[in-house]
């Protein structure tokens, strides 16, 4: 479940330009801004929001998680760590802004 949600978080982040946020919201530095995530997965109470806030390099972080992503049946290979044949799919959404 909270693998799921990092690589969503990761994948959010990896997809977005901060370039020049200094500049454009007219703040001294990064540490100003706020960052919200919120994260769908399907079983939302499981998440470890300090584990998610820790991939988010600047601001003041939040961490919101919802219900919904997605769970289907697939493999269930020991060598691969896998407990259950679950494969959880999480979506995440990653805001920045000011105050």
């Amino acid at each position: 479940m909270n693998n799921a949600a990092k690589k969503a978080v990761k994948d959010a982040i990896s997809h977005s330009c901060l370039c020049r946020l200094t500049e454009i919201l007219n703040i001294e530095k990064l540490d100003d801004v706020i960052v919200e995530v919120t994260v769908a997965v399907s079983r939302p109470e499981e998440i470890d929001e300090n584990a998610i806030k820790e991939l988010l390099p600047i601001g003041k972080k939040s961490v919101k998680a919802v219900k919904g992503g997605m769970r289907v049946s697939g493999l269930n290979l020991a060598q691969f760590g896998d407990i259950n044949d679950s494969i959880e799919v999480a979506v995440a959404c990653v805001t920045v802004g000011i105050e």
